[in-house]
């Protein structure tokens, strides 16, 4: 849900400025209204949108309008799980980390923009912090949420990036330990400066780097997804994530911190619909995603979520086109974000 449109930073490799005017915020009232209408019917999942969304509040005064956002949608009976996308590092405050750790249905996941390691290339970009700043906020978010997992953006072959610039990167993103990251290999945007700007990068060299930042990252979220073996996680199944699910006997759905489980479904046990929430053992890691595997029988806690999706399904009646309230489709709360695979280019953020 849209809490903000346009922006008022000037990312060099960025359109959004352009097509989208200046940063407009939407009143506190207005979203925390809409908030309650969509859990209402049905809803137990709410991800808050905006370019830069921790600059909510510049239209209105208050530099602490994104915190206090949050906060309150802690008190909104019925809502289990909130995210939010995308922060910029430039402006992210400590107010923001304590009301994540400090309000119960803000999940322990952030996703943070870094683009480039090298100080100089994110000067070009014209992004106002630098590797070691951004470093610090991971430090700072890790150390009051230790379970959080951090997801970033990341572009290979800037203009002008050069070697000792991209081993930055690699050094950055081995130091960030990231859950995952979406990865992407800089391409011109016609009306942005870095359209203009000398000393574009062969296409080989940006493939070459591309393919190494790759593997290493590939590397950094397989050795974090093997220490969650063990653990428990509350999953909340999701619809058509799981792309082998017919053929492998299992559903899928997304841990508190939007890690992708693909989980077992026992013989003879009960179903779990989509919306509801089960609880797993992890059984093995992978890099894009978790399993867990057992015999025992699914702990499952159906939702009001689940109940909304029966509903729905029963309404259409088979034809697939389910009807809701005013003729709006209505979202349930079920994650649908692959994070780690392809999405919107990291020139939006």
């Amino acid at each position: 849900m849209s809490i903000s449109v346009g922006c008022n930073n000037t990312c060099t490799f960025c359109i959004v400025p352009s097509l989208r005017g200046k940063e407009k915020d939407r009143r506190p009232g207005d979203v925390l209204s809409e908030v309650r209408a969509i859990v209402d019917q049905g809803a137990i999942e709410v991800t808050l949108l905006g370019q830069n969304v921790n600059s909510y509040g510049v239209d209105f005064g208050d530099r602490q309008a994104f915190s206090k956002l949050l906060r309150a949608t802690g008190e909104i009976e019925g809502l289990e799980r909130v995210r939010f996308t995308s922060p910029h590092p430039a402006a992210f405050t400590d107010d923001v980390i304590a009301a994540m750790a400090e309000t119960p249905n803000v999940m322990p996941q952030l996703h943070m923009p870094l683009q480039s390691g090298s100080d100089r290339v994110l000067r070009e970009m014209r992004r106002s912090y630098r590797s070691k700043k951004f470093l610090g906020i991971l430090d700072r978010v890790r150390e009051v949420i230790p379970h959080a997992a951090i997801t970033t953006d990341l572009i290979v072959g800037f203009p002008g990036e050069t070697d000792e610039d991209f081993e930055e990167t690699m050094r950055v993103v081995e130091a960030s330990r990231f859950a995952s990251a979406f990865t992407f290999q800089y391409s011109i945007r016609e009306g942005t400066p870095a359209a203009t700007m000398p000393n574009q990068v062969p296409k080989a060299v940006v493939q070459e780097r591309f393919e190494r930042l790759l593997e290493l990252q590939q590397r950094i979220s397989l050795e974090e997804n093997e220490k969650l073996v063990g653990t428990t996680q509350q999953v909340l199944v999701s619809v058509d994530e799981g792309k082998k699910d017919g053929a492998t006997h299992r559903l899928t759905g997304r841990a508190e911190d939007n890690r992708l489980v693909h989980f077992a479904l026992p013989e003879g046990g009960a179903t779990p619909r989509p919306g509801d929430v089960v609880t797993v053992e992890i059984t093995r890691g992978a890099p894009s995603y978790l399993l867990a595997d057992s015999d025992a029988p699914l702990r499952i806690r159906r939702t009001r979520a689940g109940d909304a999706w029966d509903a729905a399904q029963a309404a259409s009646c088979g034809t697939g086109d389910a009807p809701s309230e005013g003729g709006r489709a209505v979202n349930l709360g079920l994650p649908t974000l692959r994070v780690g695979a392809p999405s919107s280019p990291s020139k939006w953020q």
